[in-house]
C-alpha cells in the first residue's frame, strides 16, 4: 500500500515528519533546561506536553504548507526540473535556520524574564548596541554562529538526499487519483493548521489552562506566540500623554498626585459571618431600549421588569464597547476595551492582570457558558487572570443538546449552572459565578415550547407595533423573550436549591441588540451610543433594598460595587468605582465607539455627552435632554475642556494599565 503512494506525496509528509521532530527536540530541550515544573502535577505536565505537541504540529504544518502546495501543483514535474530542487533546498534551509534562531532567542529571553518570546521583546532592538553587547557577554555567540553554519550544511545535505531518494521512486497514477491525493493532502495539512475538532481552531489562550504559570509558558510554542502578540505591538501606551493626564484621573479617582499609583485598598470594619455568594449574569444583546421596563411598547421582558422593581437598578449604565468579548474583558479586568482592530481579549500581552475577581479569597470561582471558552480567547481572559477558576463549557455538562453555534441554549445553561451552585451550597462553600448567556444572539434559536414559554408567531405581533418597538423581526423579539423567561426560571431554581437568600445576583447586558431607529432613545441612536446603554441590576434583598440610582455607571464599576456590597476586603487597581457608595457623586460613563468610520471616545455625565475622534480630534458636546442634537462645545467651552481632559485621562490610563497592572 505504501509503495502505491506517489513519491511527491511521500516527500511532503517526510518533510512534515522531520521538521516536527526537529521542533519537538526544542521542546524537550526547554523542558530539560529551562522549564521549572517542580511544583506542577504529573497531570499538568502531561496536558502541557499534549497541548504543546499540537502547537508544534500547527507550526510545522504552517512552515511546510507553501512548499507542499508547490509540490501538489507540480506533482511529478517537481522531480524533473532543477529549479524546483534548488527552490526546495533554499526554502528548507531558511525554514530550519529561522526557526532555530527563534528558539535560541526564546531560550535566552525566557532565561532572562521567565516568559516566552513575544512582541514586547522587540523593545530590545531600540538600543541594538547595548543588547548586542549583552548577548556577546552572556552567551557563546561565536560558537553559536559556527553551530548555525554546521546546521545549514547538514540541512542542505539532508534536503538533497530526500529529494534524490524520492525522485527515484516512480508510481504512475491516473488523473482522478492525482486529484484524490491533491485534495486529501490539502485537507490533512489544513487540519494540521486548524488543529481542532471543535468549532474553534487551536489558539494561544488554550495554553493558559493551568494556575501554574510555568506550565502555561512551557505549553506555548514561542514562534506562534510571538506572531500572535506581534499584532498588538503598536497599540501600547503613549507615556507622555499618560503623564499629562494622570493628574486628572488622580483627582477623579482620589489617587496619589505626586506618584503614579492606582492602588486603593478597601477594608471593612466588619464582614459577614457567612460570606455572601455572588452570581453575575451577562445577558447577551440586552440593552435598555428593547425592555418594556424602560418603555418598549411590547411587553418583552416581564421577568426582568419584575426583577428590576425588586432590585437596585441603574438606568444610566453603559458598557464601554458594543461587543460581547469587549464586555467580558472589561467586566473581568476592570479596564475598558479600547483596541481598534481586534478585541483586547485577543491580546496575549494583556493577561495576568491584578483584578478584583481574583481577590474573592475562600470562594469557589466558576465561569459558565454554553459554547467554547476558546471563542475570542475568552479562556485566556479568565484563566490567565483568576486563580483556581473552574470553567464549565461545551463538553463539561452531563446533558448537552447543542442548540446552535453558541452551544447549549440558555435554559440548559442555567439549569446546569444551578446544579453546580446547589452542590456548593450543600457543601457550605461560598461561590462567585459568572454566567454568560447566548440565546439572544443570531441565529435567535428558541424552542417550539419550553415549560410555559411559547414563541410568538408572525400573526401575533402587528407590523406597526413591531416597527414602533424597534425590533427587526419576531425572531429577534422571541429570543429576548426566551432569555427573559430563562432569567425568571433561574431565580426560581435558585430559591428551590437554597442559595437564593444568601446570594448577590447581578444582571447586565453586554450590549444592546441591533434595532431600528424609533422615537425611544432616538438621540442615543443618532449618536451611536444606544448599543452601549444597557440594564444593570443588583438583586440582593438580604443585603440591599430596591431603589433606582440615576448617577452614571460603567461596566468597569461592576466588581468594585459587588465586592463592596459583599464586604470583601480588596485592593482596587482598576479604573472602576463602587456605584453604591453615596459619597461618590462625580461619576461618569466612558464609551469607545466609531463615529463616521473613525475610532472615537465618549464621556457621559448626567445629561451631557462629549465625544472625540481619535485621528482627526473632532469634538462634540450634546445635551441629551434637549429636543434636538445641537453641538454645544463652543457655548460651554469650560465644560467641554473639563470633559475632554477626563476623557483623555480615561483613555490613556487604560492604555497604561494594560501593560502596567501585572501581578508581581
Amino acid at each position: 500500500m505504501f509503495k502505491k503512494i506517489p513519491n511527491y506525496i511521500k516527500y511532503i509528509f517526510a518533510n512534515v515528519f522531520f521538521l516536527f521532530t526537529y521542533i519537538f527536540i526544542f521542546r524537550i530541550i526547554f523542558y530539560s533546561f529551562f522549564a521549572d515544573l517542580g511544583s506542577a502535577t504529573s497531570n499538568e505536565i502531561k496536558n502541557a506536553f499534549l497541548l504543546g505537541i499540537r502547537f508544534d504540529l500547527k507550526l510545522t504544518t504552517i512552515a511546510v504548507f507553501p512548499l507542499a502546495l508547490l509540490v501538489l501543483v507540480t506533482n511529478y514535474r517537481f522531480f524533473r526540473k532543477k529549479f524546483y530542487k534548488t527552490f526546495a533546498t533554499v526554502y528548507l534551509i531558511l525554514t530550519y535556520f529561522i526557526l532555530t534562531l527563534f528558539y535560541l532567542f526564546d531560550f535566552g529571553y525566557y532565561d532572562y524574564l521567565n516568559i516566552r518570546l513575544d512582541a514586547s521583546s522587540l523593545r530590545f532592538l531600540t538600543n541594538l548596541k547595548i543588547s548586542g553587547q549583552v548577548l556577546l557577554e552572556s552567551y557563546p555567540i561565536y560558537k553559536g554562529f559556527l553551530g548555525l553554519f554546521v546546521l545549514c550544511f547538514l540541512i542542505y545535505k539532508l534536503t538533497r538526499f530526500h529529494y534524490s531518494s524520492f525522485k527515484n521512486q516512480k508510481t504512475l497514477i491516473s488523473t482522478k487519483v492525482k486529484s484524490f491525493y491533491f485534495i486529501g493532502t490539502f485537507l490533512v495539512l489544513s487540519f494540521g493548521i486548524y488543529n481542532s475538532f471543535t468549532h474553534y481552531p487551536l489558539r494561544w489562550s488554550q495554553a493558559f489552562f493551568s494556575k501554574n504559570n510555568a506550565v502555561n509558558q512551557f505549553t506555548l510554542n514561542p514562534v506562534l506566540y510571538f506572531f500572535d502578540s506581534f499584532a498588538y505591538r503598536s497599540e501600547g501606551v503613549d507615556m507622555e500623554e499618560f503623564k499629562k493626564y494622570y493628574p486628572v484621573i488622580a483627582k477623579h479617582l482620589n489617587l496619589p498626585k505626586d506618584t503614579v499609583s492606582f492602588e486603593r485598598k478597601v477594608v471593612f470594619d466588619s464582614t459577614y459571618a457567612k460570606k455572601p455568594n455572588v452570581v453575575i449574569v451577562m445577558m447577551e444583546s440586552v440593552g435598555v431600549k428593547p425592555m418594556s421596563f424602560y418603555g418598549n411598547p411590547i411587553k418583552t421582558t416581564p421577568n426582568l421588569d419584575s426583577l428590576a422593581k425588586q432590585s437596585v437598578s441603574f438606568p444610566n449604565f453603559y458598557v464601554h464597547k458594543s461587543g460581547t468579548a469587549a464586555s467580558v474583558f472589561a467586566s473581568v479586568t476592570g479596564l475598558p476595551d479600547v483596541e481598534d482592530v481586534r478585541t483586547a481579549s485577543r491580546n496575549p500581552l494583556l493577561q495576568d492582570q491584578r483584578i478584583i475577581f481574583d481577590q474573592f479569597n475562600g470562594y469557589e470561582k466558576l465561569y459558565f457558558l454554553g459554547g467554547s471558552a476558546n471563542w475570542a480567547n475568552i479562556r485566556g481572559v479568565f484563566q490567565a487572570n483568576i486563580n483556581n477558576l473552574k470553567i464549565f463549557e461545551e463538553g463539561s455538562y452531563k446533558t448537552e443538546n447543542r442548540a446552535d453555534v453558541w452551544g447549549i441554549d440558555d435554559y440548559e445553561l442555567f439549569k446546569e449552572s444551578d446544579k453546580e451552585l446547589q452542590k456548593l451550597h450543600e457543601q457550605e462553600k461560598p461561590f462567585i459565578a459568572y454566567i454568560q448567556t447566548a440565546s439572544n444572539h443570531m441565529p435567535f434559536t428558541v424552542p417550539d415550547e419550553k415549560e410555559t414559554f411559547k414563541p410568538l408567531n408572525e400573526s401575533d405581533v402587528s407590523e406597526d407595533l413591531l416597527n414602533k418597538s424597534g425590533f427587526k423581526s419576531v425572531a429577534q423579539l422571541n429570543a429576548l423573550r426566551y432569555l427573559d423567561f430563562n432569567v425568571g426560571r433561574f431565580l426560581k431554581r435558585a430559591k428551590k436549591s437554597g442559595y437564593y437568600d444568601n446570594t448577590i445576583f447581578v444582571f447586565f447586558g453586554d450590549h444592546n441588540t441591533a434595532m431600528k431607529r424609533t422615537d425611544l432613545y432616538s438621540k442615543e441612536f443618532d449618536l451611536n451610543i444606544q448599543l452601549q446603554h444597557v440594564p444593570f441590576l443588583i438583586h440582593a434583598p438580604k443585603f440591599v433594598k430596591p431603589k433606582v440610582i440615576n448617577k452614571n455607571g460603567k461596566l468597569i464599576d461592576l466588581f468594585p460595587t459587588v465586592a463592596s456590597l459583599a464586604k470583601i476586603n480588596y485592593t482596587n487597581y482598576t479604573l472602576g468605582n463602587d456605584l453604591l457608595d453615596s459619597t461618590q457623586t462625580n461619576t461618569t460613563s466612558f464609551v469607545y465607539l466609531g463615529i463616521n468610520g473613525e475610532p472615537a471616545v465618549g464621556l457621559l455625565k448626567d445629561s451631557l455627552y462629549y465625544s472625540k475622534t481619535n485621528v482627526t480630534n473632532t469634538t462634540r458636546l450634546y445635551n441629551l435632554n434637549e429636543k434636538s442634537l445641537i453641538d454645544l462645545k463652543d457655548k460651554y467651552p469650560l465644560q467641554s475642556k473639563k470633559m475632554d481632559s477626563l476623557l483623555e485621562a480615561y483613555y490613556h490610563s487604560t492604555k497604561y494599565l494594560y501593560f502596567n497592572n501585572k501581578k508581581r
